[in-house]
């Protein structure tokens, strides 16, 4: 007898869990039904926003507001390329913070992400930590998802999410959020921002080069035909002290002088962009580290030897100055990371001593 009740209450037991797993199964499906219905509707939003007769910023902070109001996403934010700047187009983050926010294309922690186009989801693990590119903000966010913005092959931009606890987004569908960035870029492919992409790709005023978003994005196609390349890194080192000494407009000639000057020693087929500021790449496609390093003595000592007079902004005594140039090169694999290339060239010439002026392998 005693048998048969503990079997009976077996029995009941298991009974009991299928049961509770059937209700389970019910819930999650009502939850993805529900899920799918408010997709749908936010896609219909969407869609209704984008036929609308409004400005582009009108557009993306409405865009950038459904998604905060439908997904509960704590703080979203639109930058794009302005043809001189990054610039906040949309978002719902303090003031305080958007220095920040709008520099997130410089953080080593998204290189990658926008060079390959896929978005990048970073958290930290508990609380008392921050993320990686946050200044002073401990408080405000926990995870972030970074979705690069491209625009007919031409990197404008980027979109970020971010959540206020660790692993927010670790179970997100980002189907939506990858509906969202289209719809983004729907948005931008206007005719009010079709001259923001030229300028991103455009001739840099003083140097005449392409700009260095040319080397991520048109440029790596070009390179990637080679399975290996020579990435050459230069610094004019003494630009600022002719900036400050002599003239600004002075610093903007010696920047064209230089251009000029190596460009006409230097094959067309190798890439030869501004990268930034005072500094300048140089990929040698298919050459190796040793046939570069003779070439780059020969144009670093003709560089050097060019003697400048300061523009009309000057009124000091007569004077010439001449560029000083620290280089570094590495070797770049078909099919890596070739920004990861140009930021370790950079780092070394940005943390070498100012009077350091030599060709150096990395």
């Amino acid at each position: 007898m005693m048998i048969i009740i503990v079997l009976l209450l077996v029995a009941i037991i298991i009974g009991l869990m299928f049961y509770n797993m059937s209700i389970h199964k019910k819930i999650d499906s009502f939850k993805n039904i529900n899920q799918q219905i408010t997709s749908l509707n936010v896609l219909q939003d969407f869609m209704d926003t984008i036929s609308e007769t409004s400005s582009v910023d009108d557009k993306l902070k409405k865009i950038n507001d459904i998604l905060i109001e439908k997904y509960g996403i704590k703080y979203s934010t639109i930058v794009v390329y302005n043809g001189a700047e990054f610039v906040i187009r949309a978002s719902n983050v303090a003031e305080k913070h958007w220095e920040t926010l709008k520099n997130l294309q410089s953080e080593p922690v998204f290189a990658d992400s926008i060079e390959t186009g896929i978005p990048k989801y970073i958290t930290v693990e508990k609380e008392g930590e921050k993320l990686p590119y946050q200044k002073m903000e401990f408080g405000r966010a926990k995870a972030a998802m970074f979705f690069p913005i491209y625009i007919d092959n031409v990197y404008i931009g980027y979109w970020i999410i971010e959540g206020s606890t660790p692993h927010e987004f670790d179970n997100v569908d980002t189907t939506i959020l990858e509906v969202v960035k289209n719809n983004i870029v729907a948005v931008l492919k206007t005719v009010e921002n079709q001259s923001t992409i030229e300028k991103i790709v455009r001739d840099d005023q003083y140097s005449e080069l392409k700009t260095a978003e040319y080397l991520y994005t048109e440029g790596k196609n070009v390179i990637d035909k080679y399975s290996t390349s020579t990435v050459c890194l230069l610094k004019i080192i003494n630009l600022v002290e002719i900036n400050e000494k002599i003239s600004r407009k002075t610093g903007d000639n010696v920047i064209t002088q230089v251009c000029r000057e190596i460009k006409q020693n230097l094959s067309p087929e190798y890439l030869f962009v501004r990268y930034m500021g005072p500094k300048f790449a140089i990929v040698f496609s298919g050459v190796d580290l040793e046939a570069v390093e003779e070439f780059m003595k020969t144009v670093k000592e003709k560089t050097e030897a060019l003697k400048i007079a300061p523009a009309q902004d000057y009124n000091g005594e007569e004077t010439e100055v001449s560029p000083k140039l620290n280089i570094a090169l590495a070797k770049y694999y078909k099919g890596t990371a070739l920004v990861g290339v140009t930021q370790k060239l950079e780092e070394y010439l940005d943390t070498a001593d100012t009077s350091e002026s030599n060709i150096n392998y990395l």
